[in-house]
């Protein structure tokens, strides 16, 4: 069982390149954790509805308003019932965007499920690629549910409707099994792909070589504002790069620091340097860490 696991995971696993050159390897999300974490959000969305409209009938009757109301009672209950279609409207658009946008990328339904949203391009998720990314689902999803309820709900000569309908649901629903990294057509156009949560908690230090425990230290220090650079994800990126110890990829990352806080070191000192701000880097997010301030990565 465990080795099956393994081997699934094994193959959804991707590697990325950042901007900062670095390749780093990630997992994309199982189709069963995707459908599992729509499923939940929709059943919060339902849910969020329900306890809106119940609110507002409750005040509505709380203050004695119908429908039968004339004058400013019954302007007022107009103004409820534009506030419920409102509410109704955000919670059936504005779910996924908004949780989507904020710093985890990931809707309640993806935390509990441990997937989130991530670019194809190793950036950061802009505003263009989720709205792009949802307004795709109600072509996907939302649009022919609709087109096919109708069809069969008004009865008649609806056959051919009905089954358009249904194919057109299942064309999309079938998108995610037949590439390999499970895309649905919101992620094709938007150039994102769901990927597996990286736990919250850093992980254990590097082990450094001996001699470059104390020396990189001593030689460099860094400054809060350059430290302030850079977040959880770069410090697990630099981690890789100090692991895999491959000169080129050493030189171009410390470029890349260096460019970022305004440094410069010798071709001699490239490991060195990364080694010193690896060490105060975790020193610095974790001290964060302690008084409640996560830094997730150089976005944030």
């Amino acid at each position: 069982m465990s080795a099956r696991i393994a081997s699934d995971a094994d193959r959804r696993r991707r590697w990325l390149v950042t901007p900062e050159g670095v390749a780093l390897p990630f997992v994309l999300a199982s189709r069963g954790a995707r459908a599992a974490a729509l499923l939940i959000d929709l059943f919060l969305i339902g849910a969020a509805m329900v306890v809106t409209s119940l609110a507002l009938l409750w005040l509505a009757q709380g203050v004695g308003l119908n429908l039968s109301d004339k004058g400013p009672a019954g302007h007022a209950l107009q103004g409820l019932a534009v506030l419920w279609f409102l509410a109704m409207f955000l919670f059936r658009n504005a779910w996924f965007l908004a949780f989507e946008l904020g710093p985890r990328g990931s809707t309640p339904g993806k935390r509990l499920a441990g997937i989130r949203v991530a670019a194809r391009d190793g950036g950061r998720l802009t505003t263009e690629a989720v709205i792009a990314r949802n307004l795709l689902r109600d072509v996907e999803l939302f649009m022919p549910l609709v087109f096919l309820g109708g069809a069969m709900a008004s009865g008649g000569d609806t056959d051919l409707a009905a089954w358009a309908g249904l194919g057109w649901f299942a064309l999309f629903v079938c998108m995610p099994f037949i590439n390999k990294d499970g895309l649905r057509c919101g992620d094709m156009i938007a150039g994102t792909w769901v990927v597996e949560a990286q736990t919250r908690k850093l992980r254990r230090p590097l082990a450094l070589r001996p001699a470059a425990q104390a020396a990189p230290v001593a030689t460099y220090r860094f400054g809060a504002e350059e430290l302030a650079v850079y977040g959880e994800y770069e410090l697990q990126a630099l981690e890789r790069v100090l692991h895999e110890d491959r000169a080129e990829t050493l030189a171009e990352v410390a470029a890349t620091i260096c460019g970022k806080i305004g440094w410069s070191v010798g071709a001699e000192d490239h490991r060195p340097f990364l080694e010193a701000y690896y060490i105060q880097l975790r020193a610095h997010l974790e001290h964060g860490m302690r008084f409640g301030r996560r830094k997730a990565d150089k976005f944030a």
